[in-house]
């Protein structure tokens, strides 16, 4: 007999009298997970940041200097005193400083988003005044106008108070659900 045949007597001389236990819990192996939609994701998200032209400028934008003021259209006017009085909570915030415009188009679209899933009403995006660009200029400014006016979601915005980041931030009104 070989080692391992020698092993296999023993093993079975060893459990002859054994009986199986008897088990009231039954084990099933987990369900195999379903793939991640990596293509479909990435899609998604493309599609998401490309929805933010930095073109668009509609006729009804009110302009008020270089203060970024803007009431979609169907809306109490009061509500853009209010929102520039701080009359709702700032209840979450970006800051885009230091960002290319593609980096901040698909920042500032995917917190929107995100703001809707959770609810927010209330949000205050940093924009900066443009004192780091390359001709002091306020470029990032000017392309959050722009595409935050094509967001649906968004009621209102207006420039922040001096307390909440003045003409380097604005504050911004989201529909509710």
């Amino acid at each position: 007999m070989t080692n391992d045949e020698d092993d296999l007597e023993l093993f079975r001389k060893a459990v002859g009298d054994a009986r199986p236990l008897r088990s009231s819990r039954v084990y099933h192996a987990a369900p195999k997970p379903r793939p991640t939609p990596r293509q479909f994701l990435r899609d998604e998200r493309q599609a998401l940041i490309d929805s933010l032209s930095d073109d668009y400028i509609p006729a009804h934008e009110l302009e008020s200097g270089e203060e970024l003021l803007y009431l979609r259209q169907g809306h109490a006017p009061d509500i853009l005193s209010k929102l520039r009085r701080g009359h709702w909570v700032v209840q979450a915030a970006i800051d885009l400083h230091g960002m290319v415009s593609d980096e901040a188009r698909a920042y500032v679209a995917e917190f929107l988003v995100e703001c809707k899933k959770r609810g927010i009403r209330c949000v205050r995006i940093v924009h900066g005044k443009g004192l780091g660009s390359r001709n002091r200029e306020p470029v990032l400014k000017h392309k959050l106008r722009s595409w935050l006016m094509q967001k649906d979601e968004v009621i209102a915005y207006a420039q922040a108070r001096r307390e909440d980041g003045g003409s380097g931030a604005v504050i911004v009104l989201l529909k509710a659900g």
